[in-house]
């Protein structure tokens, strides 16, 4: 099956090179590119590619406006000559962040990095499907999360939230925070549906520590968790908060 993908860049000659580069690999489609990031937006939206290769410093809206505004969640590459904002482009759930001038070597790292992830998570989907298929299905109640050189019993109800970073998951609870070498997709099969939800591709909620849903104009949500923290309900999962409306 195709991958598509869109390049978003200013410059001409950095568009044609990640052309060049893309043509190494023969599952990838380019449907598309922009040079700013209006249009950029406006393409997403409608062609819903499934990977990105993101420009940073754009006229209009840059690299990081562009994903605020987006409806459809894509694999992001940035590719971009300023190093300043790799680790915010990581809190965004990049795949990965590369400078330029290009190198075609890391160029591939990246994508095979983006097409293992989109294969582990559609697989994670399916076999997430075929499970529910079963009438009794358990959940963990505990799991085992390491800090430091120790392994800790974590009670699942603990769990504030969790946050995709990479390939690791990143757990909050109400006192204290883990990162666990499993992926989101992973510890989302362990846990209770009625009580963990995802709002977002990198974002998974206990019901029990949610304060309040907020509501703007334009149909978009923002989750407020009980310890002041806020996540934005991606329209891909807004409708598992809407059946719960009353």
């Amino acid at each position: 099956m195709n991958t598509t993908c869109l390049i978003v860049d200013d410059e001409k000659l950095a568009r044609e090179l990640l052309r060049e580069y893309i043509e190494g690999f023969p599952e990838l489609h380019v449907v598309g590119e922009c040079d700013k990031g209006t249009e950029a937006v406006e393409k997403i939206n409608k062609l819903q590619p499934d990977i990105v290769f993101l420009d940073v410093q754009m006229p209009g809206m840059n690299g990081f406006d562009v994903l605020e505004e987006i409806d459809h969640e894509p694999y992001v590459i940035f590719t971009t000559a300023y190093d300043q904002y790799a680790i915010k482009a990581f809190e965004k759930n990049a795949v990965d962040y590369l400078l330029k001038p290009l190198d075609e070597e890391r160029f591939r790292q990246a994508v095979n990095r983006a097409l293992k992830r989109k294969n582990s998570e559609q697989g994670n989907v399916a076999e997430l499907l075929k499970s529910m298929k079963s009438e009794t299905r358990g959940f963990e109640s505990h799991i085992f999360v390491q800090k430091s050189e120790k392994l800790f019993n974590l009670p699942v109800e603990d769990i504030v939230y969790l946050e995709a970073s990479g390939d690791y998951t990143v757990i909050t609870t109400k006192n204290d925070q883990f990162v666990s070498s499993s992926g989101i997709g992973k510890l989302e099969e362990m846990m209770d549906p009625d009580t963990f939800i995802r709002v977002h591709r990198s974002t998974i909620i206990n019901l029990n520590y949610l304060k309040e849903i907020e509501r703007h104009f334009n149909g978009g949500m923002i989750v407020k968790m009980q310890g002041g923290k806020s996540f934005p309900v991606s329209r891909t999962y807004a409708k598992l908060i809407r059946k719960k409306v009353v």
